[in-house]
């Protein structure tokens, strides 16, 4: 079951959305976007700073609209969610220690999307760290240990999860030694993610049942973007050419993109004054796609004119 209930009217919407994408944007293939958008009606049981028990919040129903939301696709630093949730999942248990080190790494791998604090925070959470390639035994167990993130997702029991796969660092230039080794020749073991488990995710940090309330409430913190007073460098502001591009300045949005020189993507959860609020990831794949500053914030227009007619 997927956490959210399909609803003809969204459907009507959301295809609407998909149609008018099509035709602005003639060179975007059918196969090369994928999307998730989940819509809260009154009463709002998201973003209340975890009132909810986490049994009382999945049995509130949801409706959504979802398009190839069951596509494998390469996250880029979408990815960085997930071991948002999963250093919190092992601060909680007292698998990890919390550190100034941890704090700044989780900060910037998720307000900068910066790499290299990903590649501390994928070591921590594995107990794995990069370097040259390893004789077949201990490169068993160090991949092993690679996937443990990829078992706590399983262990959750969410059918989104099923076939994602979250064991590798992000890169800038791309991965040396062991790293290599463990992506594949084709890499065939690259990161995998589908809208909907990205959804379902970014559903519970907003419903404040990730980890804990205080957990989701503190990573809904790092996840917070501001519209206007952007900086300059526009290439790292994640709002730019992403969702929140399509918003107006009075909305509110907490939000991770991902981008490379092949695929452009974002995961939101947005507010606007007086409307419902809601969900939205949109993955986009090609060279020129991945180039275009412009699909993400059209289609996230589009959604916030749906949603005022809602």
């Amino acid at each position: 079951m997927i956490f959210f209930n399909k609803d003809e009217q969204l459907e009507n919407l959301g295809l609407g959305i998909l149609d008018a994408t099509w035709a602005a944007f003639p060179t975007l293939a059918r196969n090369q976007i994928a999307l998730t958008w989940v819509v809260y009606d009154p009463p709002v049981l998201v973003n209340t700073g975890g009132a909810l028990t986490p049994n009382a919040f999945w049995d509130h129903p949801v409706r959504g609209f979802t398009y190839r939301g069951v596509e494998r696709i390469y996250p880029a630093s979408v990815v960085k969610l997930f071991y948002l949730v999963a250093v919190n999942e092992w601060l909680e248990k007292g698998m990890s220690q919390t550190s100034k080190e941890l704090e700044r790494a989780l900060r910037d791998m998720i307000v900068d999307s910066s790499n290299d604090a990903t590649s501390l925070v994928v070591d921590i959470l594995t107990g794995t760290t990069s370097g040259p390639e390893l004789p077949t035994g201990p490169f068993e167990t160090w991949k092993y240990q690679r996937n443990i993130v990829n078992r706590y997702y399983q262990s959750l029991g969410w059918e989104e999860m099923e076939t994602i796969n979250v064991c590798q660092k992000t890169w800038g230039d791309g991965p040396y030694g062991r790293e290599r080794a463990f992506v594949g020749e084709l890499l065939e073991n690259r990161n995998m993610l589908t809208t909907n488990a990205i959804a379902r995710l970014l559903h519970s940090i907003v419903g404040g049942v990730a980890v804990s309330s205080g957990r989701s409430q503190a990573m809904m913190a790092l996840l917070k973007r501001t519209l206007n007073d952007l900086p300059s460098d526009t290439e790292e502001n994640q709002v730019t050419g992403f969702l929140g591009g399509g918003l107006p300045e009075n909305a509110q949005i907490w939000s991770k993109a991902g981008w490379t020189s092949q695929v452009r993507h974002d995961a939101a959860y947005i507010e606007l004054p007086e409307q419902r609020p809601y969900l939205l990831v949109v993955f986009t794949e090609g060279k020129a796609q991945a180039m275009s500053q412009a699909i993400l914030p059209f289609v996230s227009g589009r959604v916030t004119e749906a949603i005022s007619s809602l």
